[in-house]
């Protein structure tokens, strides 16, 4: 199979084998793309050990300061869990990640993001993805390492390029994280010009449903610079009320 254009973005990893170990396992599966936003230790001689042969995928490893940067340019993300379900993001088998990421990468970059080995990606970084990939485990130990992860999911890509099971999707690719961070910005903007308050007893999550039903939506482009322009029209119309006479 060629290397498709997905990234492997691994969160503030704090061993350096893993880092190793995952540049291994990309090679296996022909995954060349490895971005490390803020790794504790980089380079390092046990991430070149045990790297093993996969020394040019390690060799072109990029660093970067933030998750915004690992993504941009990027279409699809997808991002890992422990979570069997949540009521804000869609979760989806690792197989079924698989054939999706496939098909999204032949139109965009695609990327697929992986936390910390301790603690796993916070709610904030889950927020670019559109959606988590949970990988099932025995609940007598569901504990799995970095790279193990990473090699789990490189498989079922490298399967699913194998026999062809997806197809290029129709249509524009769907907006990166910096364009849907203008769009957050903009709506929050415009909420607060025109007063529209959140409901609920605590008043502070109207921001946060927004964002979360427009993630799920997996606007393309076109359609940001349509909401976009929908906000900006809501301004214009009221700085003209504001100016005409009573």
């Amino acid at each position: 199979m060629d290397s498709p254009d997905i990234r492997i973005v691994l969160v503030a990893p704090s061993h350096p084998g893993n880092i190793g170990a995952v540049a291994r396992a990309m090679k296996n599966m022909a995954l060349r793309e490895l971005l490390l936003v803020q790794p504790k230790e980089f380079p390092h001689r046990e991430a070149s050990a045990r790297a093993s042969g996969a020394d040019d995928v390690l060799s072109a490893a990029r660093v970067v300061a933030s998750l915004g940067e690992a993504l941009e340019g990027c279409g699809f993300v997808a991002a890992s869990t422990s979570r069997d379900r949540d009521q804000y993001f869609r979760v989806i088998d690792v197989r079924d990640a698989a054939v999706r990421i496939l098909a999204e990468s032949r139109r965009a970059p695609a990327a697929l993001v992986f936390g910390p080995e301790r603690t796993g990606l916070t709610n904030e970084e889950l927020e670019a993805a559109h959606a988590l990939i949970r990988i099932p485990a025995s609940p007598a130990y569901p504990s799995r390492n970095l790279a193990m992860a990473v090699q789990l999911v490189a498989y079922e890509l490298f399967r699913a390029g194998e026999r062809a099971a997806a197809s290029a999707p129709a249509g524009p690719p769907l907006a990166g994280a910096q364009e849907m961070a203008r769009l957050y910005a903009h709506f929050a903007q415009v909420l607060e010009e025109i007063e529209f308050r959140d409901r609920t007893q605590s008043g502070t999550h109207l921001m946060g449903r927004i964002r979360r039903f427009l993630q799920r939506a997996e606007l393309d482009q076109n359609e940001v610079n349509i909401l976009r322009g929908i906000l900006t029209a809501v301004q214009s119309r009221r700085r003209h009320a504001g100016a005409e006479p009573p």
